[in-house]
């Protein structure tokens, strides 16, 4: 017999598990402009298995504002690191994980059950277009070719609180590798197919919260080991005669268009000197004497006078074309030195700092970075230490503070391995609230190769741990579904609920102040600090109905 159950967006849903190990969601509270994911979880004890005849009916005034999603499983082989489990995990061993939705039409499409726990996820986007109030939702799965088979209903209702969540103010960027795509999709670099799917993958980036985008200036060095290198893709095409460059900015410009199109705010320009030490130059490709070759690489001190004279030149033409051919876009560049330099690296780091502030007055310079050194002495304007080491940080009230996190932050901290409950993933928006953070970064949106590159273009599909590298999760957050489409994880979707979560607090704070808020938000717990929170999911669910309910009541 088909069983089937409501349950919340916290719960994954694992074959070995069954309908009745899920929580049922009782109701669902959201606000006008807010997008709320639940799921629909079943399963058919009775069975070894349906075939795909099963047919799920709608209806509801929200209908037409839903969209389904069917939740797939993948492997993972490393779900954490050996020494990192703090005992805050779904599951620790070897096995599979559900992780991507793959789209549903649930007008058209059929699908089936058996003996093992599925689920679909849901995404209720009203969009503004409803007034307040409760709305039924009805789900009916029928089965064709079979009269004896009893229909099963399952049913919520959807409460609308009549306001409007403000406009994502915190800036979140996640790496977006280019050559990824291209890889993966077997294009060439900027070719019309490439920028098809980046346009694509660029759209549900930005669905999904994303409103800063990697912009390869020059090919990112990130994650390659020394001496080797990813597939160019530079938006910037050099031209070098004698100790001239000329530029064409073209590539940048139709990036830029592109990122006007779907809705990007900020260009983050791709690192200028190689990571973890700033010891060496990216690559970089121009035509010389009519050959394209590479003129600078792993091979190029960073602080050689060559490379200075380049960024000199660079730097300068692409801030003058972006402000005079499109419409002041220079304002909206943020830069970077060099990725997560360490304590060793300060001296180097110091030198080309000082080098580059003259090219850069005025705007934006930032790097993942966990020394506050490196901003005492004004080497940064922007840090982003890891929230595992932000404390002197908030101690010392660093204005605009961002964080970031990777594979390594482990310990009780928030984070979005495929191992880790959803609720920790969903946190942190509550901790970007508490702390007043202006802007979070993750290295891995669609990093589809293994580690600094040595193996690339990975299935994300059936390797998730970048070869053994990093536990599945950390290396992306999108999987590349066929023909170009990205499928969104039901972490990247969780993810923009913690960040809902963070737009929610901020409306209740201006309509009944931070004190009542933080009151609404602390009260009967310990103050939340980055490692010290709730745990339970139904605690989360339950702080966005009260949050939702003094809204509600403040607007009367």
């Amino acid at each position: 017999m088909l069983r089937m159950r409501i349950t919340s967006s916290l719960e994954k849903c694992f074959y070995d598990q069954t309908v009745t190990d899920k929580p049922i969601l009782r109701g669902i509270s959201l606000l006008k402009n807010e997008r709320y994911s639940f799921q629909i979880c079943y399963d058919d004890p009775e069975r070894i298995r349906h075939s795909r005849s099963l047919k799920l009916t709608v209806e509801s005034p929200l209908a037409d504002h839903m969209k389904i999603y069917t939740v797939g499983n993948v492997p993972s082989t490393m779900p954490i690191f050996n020494n990192s489990c703090d005992g805050y995990y779904e599951r620790t061993a070897p096995g599979l994980f559900p992780d991507y939705l793959r789209p549903f039409d649930w007008k058209n499409d059929w699908f089936c059950a058996d003996n093992t726990l599925r689920a679909m996820w849901i995404e209720l986007e009203p969009n503004g277009e409803f007034e307040g109030g409760v709305y039924p939702i009805r789900f009916t799965v029928t089965r064709r070719d079979h009269p004896e088979f009893q229909p099963v209903v399952i049913e919520t209702e959807a409460e609308i609180v009549n306001a409007e969540l403000p406009e994502q103010e915190l800036i979140y960027t996640q790496w977006f590798y280019t050559d990824c795509l291209m890889n993966y999709y077997e294009t060439d670099a900027f070719d019309e197919k490439h920028w098809s799917i980046i346009e694509r993958f660029m759209s549900n980036a930005r669905r999904y919260g994303m409103n800063m985008i990697l912009t390869p200036v020059l090919t990112p060095e990130l994650d390659t080991y020394v001496g080797g290198e990813r597939p160019t893709t530079q938006l910037v095409d050099v031209t070098k005669n004698g100790d001239n460059y000329f530029f064409d900015f073209t590539k940048l410009g139709r990036w830029v268009d592109l990122c006007d199109k779907v809705g990007i705010q900020y260009l983050e320009i791709c690192h200028l000197y190689s990571q973890w030490g700033a010891t060496a130059c990216p690559k970089v490709i121009a035509t010389e004497d009519g050959e394209e070759k590479q003129i600078f690489g792993w091979d190029t001190p960073s602080d050689g006078d060559d490379y200075k004279a380049f960024l000199s030149a660079m730097i300068p033409a692409m801030l003058d074309y972006l402000r005079t051919e499109k419409n002041g876009a220079d304002k909206r560049c943020w830069f970077h030195i060099s990725d997560e330099p360490g304590e060793t690296h300060l001296e180097t780091y110091g030198k080309l700092s000082r080098f580059l502030q003259p090219l850069l007055e005025g705007y934006p310079v930032m790097d993942a970075l966990s020394h506050y050194e490196y901003y005492e002495q004004g080497l940064v304007k922007n840090p982003i230490p890891c929230h595992t080491s932000i404390e002197p940080f908030l101690e010392n009230n660093v204005p605009n503070l961002w964080t970031y996190y990777c594979a390594s932050c482990c310990d009780l901290v928030s984070n979005r391995l495929m191992s880790m409950p959803s609720a920790r993933n969903r946190i942190i928006g509550i901790q970007f609230y508490k702390f007043n953070i202006c802007g979070f970064l993750h290295w891995g949106y669609n990093n589809y190769n293994g580690q600094k590159a040595y193996v690339q273009n990975l299935n994300p599909f059936a390797c998730t741990d970048g070869d053994g590298w990093v536990p599945s999760g950390d290396a992306f957050s999108v999987y590349p579904g066929p023909k170009g489409q990205p499928w969104p994880s039901l972490r990247q979707v969780v993810f923009y609920d913690a960040l809902q979560d963070q737009r929610a607090l901020s409306l209740c704070e201006q309509l009944c102040g931070r004190g009542k808020t933080m009151e609404i938000l602390e009260g009967g717990i310990e103050p939340l600090t980055f490692r010290d929170y709730p745990r339970d999911p139904q605690w989360l669910l339950n702080l966005r109905t009260r949050i939702n309910n003094a809204i509600k009541n403040a607007i009367g």
